[in-house]
């Protein structure tokens, strides 16, 4: 049968309707107190005119407005948009004029006000949903344009309860990248290749996909009362896939409206908080030297797993964690806004990202032509099966990103590179867009990030080419290190990096900066870290 995302979560709320659905803060949902929430506001957004095929922009952070808005959205064949509350004004104006969006769902009093200054230029915007009070910018704003302003509030006035038409597998999940080297792309999934992909046919931790919502029921019904705690914004690929992946299974989701280490750490007792997702170092780190600092006060015996995903995850901070509670299962997921969840890491004594032999996962050329098991040669990692329509509205990015091979058989191709060993296991080298070239020789950015994370002084790194007379490029890299850590010198962090890379991947200069900008997901900020090292 075909999948959709609004049929599931439904098909779930009702087999398990007393189970918790969602912590949120210090407030509990049920299943059928929440789908009953989702029906509100699906209703406030039909009353509204949002249709079939409109996109909403959700210009929010973790909430439970976010939550039920997505819900909603999809409940009436619409689609959500994620949009990074941190942009820039001209960056969110790209996404809501790039994005087609009928209508914005906003919150925080600093975002209404961005957005009032941006409506003049989002023609297609018609109404705005505020959560809780309007500023007096948004409402002049909207009003000299006739949009309409509704209170999301209005939603508590309707029925729990409601009717929707038909929906099909073919319905659209819109999601943007996180735009960590340029503009985001909206990529375009078809509900039934996202539940078949990123939430692995709804049987994450087995290996055959539901067959029908009867299974997906059954399985709810069964699956312990586990609770997963998501520290990263849903506004970013991997919580949503992780926010609708526990939603199939009828787990208890732990959310925050900010990542803040402290209070997931506290969290872990008093939420008894099974499985934590982060999005690499950029909390990863911070999350450690709280458990660090906590481990002796807080209770971690409930904790069984941290996973990552969307972001280099070093070697150092999992030794550290595993230091404070040795049980723990860390698992490093490898995937992608385009692709979901592609499979699980494991590193090797080298430090090499490894994923282990799959059908879905093999390693082609230029041609696209498949690179033979045991090849010395470097190739770009492809994706094969429930693969995304494409990207929105970018018919030439969409034909070099999921292109299709002579046999007919349609491929991801992002970019990442690596090679593959005799058994078909697939070591993984580094995204090519961050591929360094310095005097023909090939540097990932990913592989000297890691090394340099494992220099006990480091915070945080990122690695970026900067010009070169000579190679063309150089390696710099631009450090963020602890407060109570000595100085850090270039010859600290070459002497350190040689232990475990090739000399010409050693940096040739550092910008030792207070903080390493990332995105609220943790994501790199490689385009800030760039102008930061040619700057110095």
């Amino acid at each position: 049968m075909q999948f959709n995302l609004a049929d599931v979560f439904e098909t779930v709320a009702a087999a398990v309707p007393d189970r918790i659905a969602l912590t949120y803060e210090d407030l509990n949902f049920t299943y059928a107190q929440l789908d009953g929430e989702a029906n509100r506001v699906a209703q406030l957004f039909d009353r509204a005119g949002i249709a079939e095929g409109d996109h909403v922009a959700l210009f929010l952070k973790n909430s439970v407005e976010h939550v039920t808005s997505i819900l909603g959205l999809i409940k009436v064949r619409a689609a959500p948009i994620n949009v990074n509350y941190r942009y820039t004004p001209t960056e969110l104006e790209y996404i809501f004029t790039n994005s087609d969006s009928v209508a914005v769902v906003v919150e925080l009093p600093e975002h209404q006000r961005v957005l009032a200054s941006l409506l003049d230029r989002c023609p297609l915007v018609r109404s705005v949903f505020v959560v809780g009070e309007t500023t007096e910018e948004l409402r002049e704003a909207a009003g000299s344009r006739s949009v309409a302003v509704i209170p999301f509030g209005d939603a508590r006035e309707l029925p729990t309860t409601a009717e929707f038409p038909a929906r099909s597998g073919d319905d659209v999940y819109l999601l943007y990248t996180g735009g960590t080297t340029g503009y985001p792309k909206g990529v375009m999934w078809r509900h039934d290749d996202f539940f078949r992909k990123p939430l692995s046919g709804g049987n994450p931790y087995g290996s055959e996909p539901r067959k029908d919502l009867a299974e997906v029921a059954a399985a709810a019904k069964e699956f312990p009362d586990l609770a997963f705690l998501i520290a990263a914004p849903l506004m970013h690929g991997a919580a949503l896939y992780s926010l609708f992946t526990f939603f199939t299974l009828g787990a208890r989701v732990v959310l925050r409206r900010d990542f803040d280490p402290k209070k997931v750490v506290e969290a872990i007792e008093k939420d008894r908080v099974q499985v934590i997702l982060i999005v690499g170092d950029g909390m990863g780190l911070p999350l450690v030297d709280e458990m660090e600092r906590r481990k002796d006060e807080v209770d971690f015996s409930s904790l069984f797993s941290i996973t990552s995903g969307g972001a280099i995850w070093s070697t150092s901070v999992r030794d550290r964690m595993l230091a404070v509670k040795p049980d723990l299962l860390l698992r490093d997921n490898f995937g992608a806004s385009e692709t979901g969840n592609d499979g699980a890491f494991t590193v090797d004594d080298a430090g090499n990202l490894r994923m282990p032999p799959s059908p879905n996962m093999i390693l082609v050329d230029e041609r696209l032509e498949e690179i033979p098991a045991g090849s010395d040669d470097i190739g770009y990692i492809a994706r094969i099966g429930n693969v995304p329509l494409g990207y929105f509205k970018d018919e030439e990015k969409t034909a070099r990103t999921f292109p299709t091979r002579a046999d007919g058989t349609r491929l991801a191709v992002l970019g990442d590179m690596g090679r593959v060993e005799a058994d078909g296991t697939i070591v993984f080298l580094g995204r090519g867009s961050q591929c360094i070239n310095t005097g023909g020789e090939k540097v990932f950015a990913e592989e000297v990030e890691a090394a340099i994370h494992a220099h006990p002084s480091v915070l945080d790194a990122l690695v970026v080419p900067v010009p070169d007379e000579r190679m063309g490029q150089a390696v710099a890299a631009v450090i963020a290190t602890y407060p109570d850590a000595d100085e850090l010198t270039l010859d600290d962090v070459q002497d350190h990096c040689r232990k475990t890379l090739a000399g010409y991947k050693v940096p040739r200069s550092i910008v030792v900066v207070d903080e390493v900008k990332r995105t609220p997901a943790g994501k790199a900020d490689y385009r800030w870290a760039t102008a930061t090292a040619a700057s110095r």
